[in-house]
């Protein structure tokens, strides 16, 4: 099984209790951690966290610079405990413009847990469905026009396979918290048939009751992929 989620609600949060934003967004590493846990227990496949979007950078410069800082303090501080519990990590996003130190630790993440084969936890840094999808067009473009592809070779199939989730199933089911009610540009592509829940509670409030709720609401859902659910077909 594969989830995704939008970890949204950090700043809500803290402004809620009078604390800075910063604040919300080092709560909001307590929950991540919280979600990795429950996701292990609940035998989740694959979690897909929407850590920092490429519309993030908009944000003003300190905030920019505590999330990334947050992000490198949480891999440089987690990155063995994940490893002991045969957790893979995956860092999907653009990387090119990322700083050389930023990329270095993303890539080393990566390589000390590549061979796990637990919990693949997916973490979407500088990330934008829209620019993921652009840049899988462009690929995909540059082939036919080298004669490697025809345009009747373009498929569904094929435009996955040129994604950075290439070799990852599509989600399940995507948590959104915060009550906010829309994708926000994360996994538009792979998200076509999965489930949606979006809680009520912040991202720093989240944790194993949250995602039980979540999981219990999937659980109830009746996934068809477009197709007629011959069950209750007959018997109606």
């Amino acid at each position: 099984m594969h989830v995704g989620i939008i970890m949204d609600g950090n700043g809500r949060w803290a402004a809620a209790k009078g604390l800075p934003r910063l604040e919300g967004h080092r709560r909001g590493v307590e929950a991540l951690r919280k979600a990795v846990r429950s996701a292990i227990e609940l035998n989740v496949d694959y979690l897909t966290v929407y850590s920092f979007s490429t519309e993030n950078w908009s944000r003003p410069v300190q905030e920019v610079m505590d999330l990334i800082g947050l992000l490198k303090r949480f891999i440089r501080i987690d990155l063995a405990d994940l490893h002991k519990q045969n957790v893979r990590v995956r860092i999907i996003g653009e990387r090119a413009s990322l700083a050389a130190d930023l990329k270095k630790l993303l890539d080393d993440a990566e390589d000390l847990t590549r061979s796990n084969d637990g919990l693949c936890l997916v973490v979407a840094f500088n990330y934008g469905g829209r620019q993921e999808l652009a840049r899988a067009m462009q690929k995909i473009a540059a082939e036919v026009r080298a004669g490697d592809l025809q345009i009747g070779d373009i498929t569904p199939d094929l435009v996955s396979s040129r994604l950075n989730t290439a070799d990852i199933p599509d989600p399940d089911l995507i948590i959104r918290t915060s009550g906010e009610q829309r994708l926000s540009n994360f996994l538009l592509w792979q998200a076509a048939y999965a489930e949606l829940v979006f809680l009520p509670i912040n991202w720093p409030d989240f944790d194993r009751a949250a995602f039980d709720t979540a999981m219990n609401e999937f659980r109830s859902r009746d996934r068809r992929f477009g197709k007629l659910n011959t069950v209750k077909a007959n018997a109606s």
